[in-house]
């Protein structure tokens, strides 16, 4: 029989016929590494090796740039979109969701079935049919409709069955993940997500590829392929905001001398992996203040002095997990004087002891300190004396000082005695001297109460202001002319409205 088969491949050969093997998985997904790369990880959970054989008589497969890639889908091109939750702490778990996006004017009904959207116009002007691609008739129709069917188009490329669980009918696309020199392969709509535990995996980038099929009578038709890098890595994901008042862009990491910088740090654990974790954190502002250590992911910081500072921050977290067995040794003999029934120790008992793993990650940033516009205050309000009087206008004069920075533009806004409604902004260049004294002049149309904001601010700062102003009639007996010391601010309007409110909800009671 052996000598058969020789004599039958070398004909074969001699008549110019390809002896083929079947595809496997690596040669229809493998893009991301050499064929070896996958004996470098461990199994992952649910996965299967893509050495696996393909079925391309039900899975056919395309090369980019296939002409067939265009027809794969009525109406255009699907695009697949894939992201993950990248970087991944090792040991914890990390997710990849995909979500295939449709022509323009398609979409995915209740049913999961692809329909035309009402009322929407592409290319092809408005679509006479309600279907792009009607699954349901197509399930009610023969084996799709038979849940206990052995047909041999219900499986995966792999050979494998598909799963029947309640409304498997309406997953109508294969999604298959391919990394690390492994597969995983799923039934889904219109999005899929699959989520690895990295535990034991190599640290660094990696590639995940998806590739989509959609169901094509007895068969499958390739609509999407795409992939993504995602990292690995044994150092906490950290990033820190910081924010201060006054400070006009925080994102330029320049802050103001004398007011508070609010540290707050985001940990990147979005598989909730340090839940159980003691976290510390280390500080250092680079202003010779010292080290400071918490537990709390927010701390003020004022920095005394104009310069640049290194801005330095260790995170350390605890994580509790089982201690690994110990390598099995030779047994010793036991002491003649020790009890025999103790001389032995179950190797179980020491892997379910609690060990500790400590994780850290590290954020810095260099800080510039500039001097900015500490505080402003409207010292007094004085009514304009105009030649002509005007019945519905009033012309009103703010006297504001400021502490800090030299500012470069006043700006204010005059709005409903909300504070909520603008009525109307102006902003204008201004000069002052080292006292920081100005004047700001304003018109109010009619009479009436107005809140009104002002706004003096540089390039590094932007320090507000707001106050309460009544606008008399023309015909009062008496005019506005001085208010000096009388000004409502934010702050007393504050605890005006905190009392009224508390008052009215005791009444209520």
């Amino acid at each position: 029989m052996g000598h058969f088969s020789r004599v039958l491949g070398f004909l074969l050969l001699a008549a110019g016929l390809p002896l083929e093997e079947a595809k496997r998985y690596r040669d229809v997904l493998g893009h991301e590494r050499s064929p070896g790369h996958m004996r470098e990880h461990n199994q992952l959970h649910g996965w299967s090796s893509d050495e696996n054989e393909w079925n391309e008589n039900l899975y056919p497969v395309w090369k980019r740039g296939d002409s067939r890639w265009k027809t794969s889908w009525k109406g255009g091109r699907v695009q697949a979109i894939l992201t993950s939750d990248s970087p991944a702490l090792v040991d914890s778990n990390i997710t990849f969701v995909v979500n295939l996006v449709f022509p323009r004017c398609q979409k995915e009904d209740a049913n999961g079935d692809i329909v035309y959207e009402k009322n929407c116009r592409n290319d092809a002007g408005l679509s006479p049919d309600l279907y792009v691609y009607n699954w349901t008739a197509w399930a009610e129709d023969g084996d799709w409709g038979n849940s206990t069917s052995q047909s041999q188009h219900l499986m995966f490329p792999d050979g494998k069955p598909f799963p029947h669980p309640h409304r498997w009918k309406k997953w109508n696309f294969v999604y298959v993940f391919h990394t690390l020199g492994q597969y995983f392969q799923k039934l889904g709509r219109c999005s899929a997500r699959v989520s690895i535990n990295t535990a034991n995996l190599t640290l660094g980038l990696e590639v995940m590829e998806v590739t989509v099929y959609r169901r094509h009578g007895r068969a499958y038709v390739p609509i999407a392929q795409v992939k993504d890098l995602y990292e690995i890595t044994d150092q906490i994901p950290v990033f820190v905001t910081m924010s201060q008042k006054n400070d006009r862009n925080s994102s330029d990491e320049t802050f103001l001398r004398g007011l508070p910088i609010v540290f707050d740090v985001l940990i990147h654990d979005p598989s909730h992996f340090l839940n159980q974790s003691a976290i510390s954190y280390k500080w250092d502002f680079g202003d010779n203040t010292g080290l400071f250590v918490s537990n709390n992911h927010t701390l003020n910081h004022t920095y005394v002095l104009n310069g640049t500072f290194n801005f330095n921050l260790t995170v350390q977290a605890t994580v509790p997990g089982i201690c690994p067995s110990p390598a099995p040794t030779a047994p010793t003999p036991s002491p003649s004087f020790m009890p025999t029934s103790n001389s032995s120790m179950e190797l179980s008992d020491i892997a379910d002891e609690n060990c500790q793993i400590n994780r850290f990650g590290y954020f810095r940033a260099s800080i510039i300190i500039v001097e900015g516009i500490l505080e402003i205050n409207i010292i007094q309000i004085a009514d304009v004396l105009m030649p002509e009087p005007q019945p519905d206008n009033s012309l009103m004069d703010f006297i504001v000082t400021c502490e800090g920075g030299t500012p470069m533009e006043v700006c204010t806004s005059i709005s409903d005695p909300t504070c909520q409604i603008t009525q109307s902004r102006a902003c204008s260049p201004v000069a002052v001297d080292e006292r920081c004294l100005l004047s700001v002049r304003r018109a109010f149309n009619g009479s009436g109460t107005y809140c009104v904001n002002v706004t003096l601010g540089n390039d590094a700062s932007m320090a507000l202001t707001s106050t309460l102003i009544s606008i008399p009639g023309k015909d009062s007996a008496f005019p506005l002319r001085t208010v000096s010391g009388a000004l409502i601010f934010v702050g007393c309007l504050a605890a005006f409205i905190t009392v009224i409110t508390a008052f009215l909800y005791n009444l209520g009671r």
